[in-house]
């Protein structure tokens, strides 16, 4: 056995005839749950609700139906349909269609290494909250006494305790992105590691592993949401966030950004431009229906973000609810105590009948008290985009529930789960294109090929383990993977529809699934799909050169704590952004010049070489 590895060592690279057999999947099944998984993610959860709620509730729906029908679905076919027939990862198809398009799949390959280097430790701060979960009470409860014990501390109770547990518990965040802290912080290390071995366990020899674990992280997510709604449908104000998410307000279809987000969201949540669906694709038998994959994996993630979103809802209604009772019982208290009115006669429903009464007869004396703006709609506005939404709205409001410990694992295994079935993805779409580049010997196993990538990941996410941590995964998530995807997704069509060629796609299409392409798809791929990209790209680069780069900073010394003081990012912080920007989009257009130049010199050397190249002609 040693003997023959080492000689697949020596020879192995040169011998193009016995090439290795490639995977395949176990079943359609398993496949098809892989690519829902991979795009099916953690976005579904807190982005998609965020956005509805940012843009008008039901109304979002309406241009994210329309990027979804004429951008998401059209380039998920495309990946799935040429990965299938080349069979090979995303480098490989890229390079075969034309060596000039080599550039997408290296700049693919490095999105999903940037991708994978911070979405872990996202998933480190899931397992820190998990195993804090099962603490009665639970921690972000209530606050923490200070050192002298006569009292809370004095950040969290300018805060909240939910506030206070994320972001000085957990992230022990520091006033500024430049303040690293006294180093990487224990805890999120040892949680960090966790998350990489479980994720390097489950992909330690490609899809031979990963299949099977993807049985379990891509469906159980969906009972838990199951159960998240059947709990949400019984809370109090379940019914006013409901409310909000279906109605629509159409006066936000006119804002541009309404529309770019909606684009890019679709692009997150299908998980488009990354390399891993391209690469679970070509582990496929040439014979399949590519074109009923794409619509079944994108019909479910929609419907997926959708049915998320009610739960969300239910418990945002009930958070916004408590928040506004919360505020009557303040005022209550306030007027009772000013006037002397017995206690039970002014209550929540006759709240406002009251203060119309004391206004006419005691207008000055209730302007004299410190009263709050009471309003529903106005506590239903408050969204929290990402993280927060998960770390800190859905937590406030875990405490609030019955027996909040079963919901707080439940809630947190969830997002474990679906963060986890995108890891593979994004591993997988780094492993299968150095596989085919065969970047590493033959004699080299894939466990020790996806624990090089596991172990390179971990050691740059060691940089969002520190004080200022959260604020640099915010650049990486911003910057890193946006305009790029944007860019390969362009070319991605352009390759396949105008390099590789329509026709011979379309033949393509037909020998995998019998039949071949119908008017949407030819209209969507030859004309709409680019038209909007490259409309996309044109509004997203103008909308960043108009804002300038700041971020939101965590400061206890802030005069107007505990809201977040807006900073801008020094020079050094800007360039890194830029560079995030351009670091794989950059290879698109440098591996198309090296290749002219390339074929450039080859020309001329041809040209200047000696007609007869003999020595008998040379005498």
């Amino acid at each position: 056995m040693a003997a023959g590895k080492e000689n697949d060592c020596v020879v192995g690279e040169a011998n193009d005839v016995l090439k290795e057999k490639r995977p395949k999947w176990d079943n359609k099944f398993q496949y098809v749950l892989s690519c829902v998984g991979l795009a099916v993610g953690l976005g579904n959860v807190w982005r998609f609700p965020n956005l509805c709620q940012t843009y008008g509730g039901g109304a979002f729906l309406i241009p994210y139906i329309i990027a979804l029908i004429f951008e998401g679905i059209p380039i998920l076919h495309i990946e799935l349909a040429i990965g299938q027939r080349l069979r090979k990862g995303s480098f490989g198809v890229w390079n075969s269609i034309s060596p000039y398009l080599g550039g997408v799949g290296i700049a693919s390959l490095l999105i999903s290494f940037l991708l994978s280097m911070y979405y872990n430790t996202i998933l480190a701060w899931i397992l820190w909250y998990l195993l804090h979960s099962v603490e009665e009470p639970l921690p972000w409860k209530n606050c923490p006494l200070n050192n002298n014990g006569t009292g809370f501390v004095e950040e969290c109770e300018q805060s909240t305790p939910v506030d206070y547990f994320w972001y000085r518990n957990t992230l022990n965040i520091s006033p500024e992105i430049t303040t690293k802290g006294d180093g990487q912080l224990w805890w999120l290390v040892i949680c960090l590691i966790a998350a990489w071995l479980i994720v390097y366990a489950c992909v330690i020899r490609g899809i031979e592993t990963m299949g099977k674990a993807i049985y379990f992280t891509a469906t159980f997510p969906y009972l838990v949401l199951i159960i998240l709604l059947a709990q949400g449908l019984t809370l109090p104000g379940a019914i006013h966030g409901l409310t909000y998410l279906i109605t629509p307000d159409l006066k936000v279809l006119t804002q541009p950004r309404v529309w770019l987000d909606a684009a890019t969201q679709i692009f997150f949540s299908l998980s488009l431009g990354f390399g891993g669906l391209i690469a679970f694709s070509s582990y496929n038998s040439p014979k399949n229906d590519c074109e009923v994959d794409a619509v079944t994996v994108a019909v479910v993630n929609s419907i997926t973000s959708i049915f998320a979103s009610v739960p969300i809802f239910c418990v945002l209604g009930f958070k916004a609810t408590t928040a506004y009772w919360d505020c009557l019982d303040s005022n209550i208290l306030l007027i009772s105590n000013e006037f002397e009115i017995q206690d039970g006669n002014v209550t929540r429903d006759n709240y406002f009948s009251w203060m119309n009464d004391l206004n006419v007869t005691h207008h000055d004396r209730i302007l004299a008290l410190p009263l709050k703006s009471c309003v529903l709609k106005d506590f239903l506005d408050q969204s929290t985009s990402g993280t927060g939404l998960a770390f800190i709205v859905f937590t406030e409001a875990i405490v609030r529930m019955p027996v909040s410990q079963i919901w707080a694992v439940l809630f947190f295994v969830m997002l474990f789960n679906l963060g986890l079935s995108s890891m593979f993805g994004n591993v997988v779409g780094i492993l299968t294109p150095l596989l085919d580049l065969k970047v590493f010997p033959k004699c080299v196993p894939k466990e020790i090929i996806s624990a090089i990538i596991c172990l390179i990941c971990f050691s740059v996410a060691l940089t969002f383990t520190t004080a200022s941590g959260s604020y640099w995964l915010t650049i990486f998530d911003n910057y890193g993977t946006a305009l790029p995807l944007l860019i390969v997704a362009f070319f991605e069509l352009i390759g396949v529809i105008y390099v590789y060629g329509f026709r011979k796609f379309c033949d393509d299409l037909e020998f995998m699934t019998g039949r071949r392409p119908n008017f949407y798809w030819q209209v969507a791929w030859r004309f709409i799909s680019p038209l909007l990209l490259l409309s996309v790209f044109v509004t997203f680069v103008a909308t960043e050169i108009q804002s300038h780069l700041s971020y939101e900073a965590w400061d206890p010394n802030y005069v107007e704590f505990p809201k977040k003081e807006e900073k801008e990012y020094t020079g050094w912080v800007e360039f890194i952004c830029a560079f995030l920007v351009i670091l794989s989009s950059i290879f698109i257009p440098l591996t198309a010049l090296y290749h002219f130049i390339r074929l450039k010199l080859r020309r001329h050397k041809q040209t200047t070489q000696v007609p007869f190249d003999n020595l008998a002609f040379q005498l």
